[in-house]
């Protein structure tokens, strides 16, 4: 019997979650516990950590899974790795639904970073009006340059007090190409930091800042261990053994 792990909190993985069930496999959907109100899924659904990989492992074992789905974001770095090791400690066949990264094109004026500390250093010294489109997770490196004012975006409040002052949107996504022009004009935004999650449903602020000649501080994923990827939910479908194509 197949019994299947996602490891969610994506589009891809709530497309994912919907095909699966449609199918009638046996399948859990795990939220890592980030955002407050996380959306339903047609799936038995768990929120919050494993307990790192051993955790990962123990709960695979206890839970009888037999397939793990990787539908992270392209950031979750721990989680990607921890599945990763629990898989290859339990025997557990392992893949992971990856977008492709955004790529420049012509119009874009990006500044290429390998990580957040790189971001920080590349934005300019003299005041200027940033995005930062990072997640909550990220920003505190970015109180070394105070001298900034910051935008940031959050699907949910924030609990604690942020570690400087920041204009704060709580809005979900997706986000739409005519919504990000007017809210970086009507913020007066001069630069743009994000990172290069890829898809559709946040790369509306990366056009925007291409029509408006923004510079955009592009943070590079973090490399991750060698393992089975694709790039749609119909691929993921046909590695769980449904033969049936998604629509038919």
């Amino acid at each position: 019997m197949t019994r299947a792990l996602i490891l969610g909190g994506t589009s891809d993985a709530s497309q994912l979650a919907a095909e699966i069930a449609r199918a009638g496999f046996d399948a859990v959907y795990s939220y890592g516990g980030r955002t407050r109100a996380p959306a339903e899924q047609p799936l038995p659904t768990r929120i919050g950590g494993f307990g790192g990989a051993s955790g990962l492992a123990d709960y695979m074992r206890r839970e009888g899974i037999t397939h793990v789905i990787d539908a992270t974001h392209p950031f979750a770095a721990e989680m990607s790795r921890n599945a990763v090791a629990a898989c290859a400690e339990t025997g557990t066949r392992l893949i992971a639904i990856e977008r492709s990264p955004w790529v420049k094109t012509p119009g874009d004026n990006w500044i290429d970073v390998a990580d957040v500390n790189a971001a920080v250093a590349a934005l300019p010294d003299l005041p200027a009006k940033v995005f930062l489109a990072i997640g909550r997770q990220h920003i505190a490196p970015f109180a070394t340059k105070s001298q900034h004012a910051y935008t940031l975006r959050f699907v949910d409040p924030p609990e604690a007090p942020l570690p400087f002052p920041a204009d704060v949107i709580v809005s979900r996504g997706p986000f739409t190409l005519d919504g990000e022009l007017e809210m970086l004009r009507t913020r007066g935004v001069m630069w743009i930091v994000a990172r290069n999650s890829g898809g559709d449903g946040a790369r509306a602020k990366i056009d925007a800042a291409r029509t408006l000649g923004l510079p955009v501080i592009m943070i590079a994923r973090p490399e991750l261990p060698e393992r089975q990827r694709v790039e749609s939910v119909a691929e993921i479908m046909q590695w769980l053994g449904h033969r049936t194509c998604l629509g038919a």
